[in-house]
């Protein structure tokens, strides 16, 4: 798949797979940037990017982030839709300091990873009732 891509500040590299399987490519911070003790941030990603039609740029915390940085995805998973790609929409990665100290980002350090995934396009059909019988929830199938 061949997705056209910008990049604000050319001196730092194109989103990349840093192995053959990686099944996402890593975006890097933009700038420097220090996160306050439990408090959110707007990271720049450095990257205008055209998701294809049909399909959703799903962002998500690299697997060290938490334990190298006290950060977490403030919510959870950022979702950047294919309508967002004009020439202000820069990537913005939403994170969370949950610690009591400070926390320093450095310019081109990668961040956070992401992929691209085909979504269906869903049409709902109201109904007047569901299945008769509830299957239950959170916790309802066992311990473990």
């Amino acid at each position: 798949m061949r997705v056209a891509i910008k990049r604000i500040d050319t001196t730092l590299p194109l989103p990349e797979y840093q192995t053959p399987g990686s099944a996402c490519f890593d975006l890097y911070s933009r700038i420097d940037i220090t996160i306050q003790p439990r408090s959110l941030a707007r990271i720049p990603s450095n990257i205008i990017i055209a998701t294809p039609p049909g399909h959703v740029l799903y962002i998500f915390s690299r697997s060290s982030l938490a334990q190298k940085k006290h950060l977490i995805l403030s919510n959870g998973v950022g979702v950047v839709d294919s309508d967002y790609c004009g020439e202000e929409d820069e990537v913005l990665i939403a994170v969370y300091n949950f610690s009591d100290t400070q926390t320093t980002v450095a310019k081109g350090e990668r961040i956070a990873q992401a992929s691209i995934i085909p979504i269906p396009s869903i049409t709902f059909t109201e109904v007047s009732s569901m299945h008769p019988k509830s299957r239950g929830g959170f916790g309802s199938t066992g311990e473990t």
